[in-house]
């Protein structure tokens, strides 16, 4: 089989991110699969899209075993830099499954009229706000100042704009933000020295705190959502599947889930050799920064009613602060999907 690796870096942090420009080819058969308690699955084919960050670094494991032809079935892993890369593979089938940012699955389900379902959580909060400087000690100093971000759209527009409004802060009006279209615009900055107030996930605060250690952490942002809407944890990143695709290889889905899950146990609990993986598959650009990150990134699998549990909360706070975050409307019961 063959990994697609894209890489998406910015142009002053290339000579930084080098390590992170890389692709890998392997070939998975039947006969290498360690059997498991649900692999009576025919071999399939499935075609993955993920994002550069946390939800592949659980993944890496997986995408290990898929190049060395151990895997149970045969992966085919695509990272991508950006949600909106992901949308159009998603709805025109060219990918089954996908790793996206926890409110782009509701926006999914919407947009393809329920052909798309919500599997497992694989990310809980990751976003924190970072600065050069000692000047941002809780949300409050966030007024007046400009902000930069990531993400306009998804996940870190919503969160943030829930956390300024819960400390009475407009977004619109009370200071303004600015969205880059990729994280590593933002560590380019940050790594330079600007002075500048950000909107960074794991594990890019790392990486640039390699760079410049006087980068500091100035707020967790999951801290600061648990503080406004303590009924409702933050989740960052989810698993989605075709409906159609996982009705009709639900086996073989069902095999995809425990490796998956087994692959983010792994990367949680052998972290020198996931930090590894990790530089390898060029999410960061050296083992030692992700073994740094890996305890911040809040890489998890959670599936079933816990599962149901921790998102449809999340997914109630954003659609009644802006509907349109989650596609315009909740979705229905046949949006979690059930082995």
């Amino acid at each position: 089989m063959t990994l697609h690796l894209r890489r998406l870096l910015g142009v002053a942090l290339v000579a930084a991110l080098t390590a992170c420009s890389a692709s890998t080819s392997g070939t998975t058969t039947a006969a290498d699969a360690t059997p498991s308690p649900t692999a009576a699955a025919e071999p399939a084919t499935i075609r993955i899209a993920s994002l550069k960050g946390p939800t592949t670094m659980g993944l890496v494991k997986l995408m290990s075993d898929a190049e060395a032809g151990t895997a149970t079935h045969d992966y085919q892993v695509t990272m991508y830099g950006t949600a909106d890369e992901v949308v159009p593979q998603v709805v025109q089938g060219e990918v089954d499954v996908a790793l996206v940012p926890a409110n782009l699955a509701s926006v999914l389900y919407n947009r393809t009229e329920g052909a798309v379902q919500v599997a497992a959580v694989n990310t809980l909060g990751v976003l924190y706000v970072v600065e050069n400087g000692e000047t941002v000690q809780g949300v409050e100093d966030l007024r007046g100042r400009t902000v930069y971000s990531t993400g306009k759209g998804t996940s870190p527009e919503f969160v943030l704009n829930h956390i300024l409004a819960g400390n009475g802060i407009d977004p619109g009006t009370d200071l303004t933000v600015e969205y880059k279209s990729e994280s590593t615009e933002l560590a380019v900055l940050l790594a330079e020295g600007a002075d500048v107030v950000a909107v960074l996930p794991q594990p890019y605060v790392t990486i640039v705190q390699a760079q410049n250690p006087a980068v500091r952490v100035a707020l967790d942002l999951t801290e600061e959502w648990d503080a406004v809407s303590p009924d409702s944890g933050l989740v960052t990143g989810v698993v989605v599947v075709r409906r159609e695709f996982a009705e009709q290889n639900a086996a073989a889905f069902g095999d995809f889930l425990d490796d998956y899950a087994d692959s983010t146990a792994f990367t949680n609990s052998n972290i020198p050799e996931a930090a590894a993986l990790i530089a390898a598959a060029g999410i960061v650009p050296q083992p030692a920064i992700a073994e740094k990150a890996i305890p911040a990134c809040n890489i998890t699998f959670i599936d079933g009613s816990e599962m149901r549990a921790k998102l449809e909360g999340y997914l109630q706070v954003l659609f009644e602060a802006n509907p349109e975050s989650i596609g315009g409307a909740l979705p229905g019961d046949d949006f979690w999907y059930e082995r």
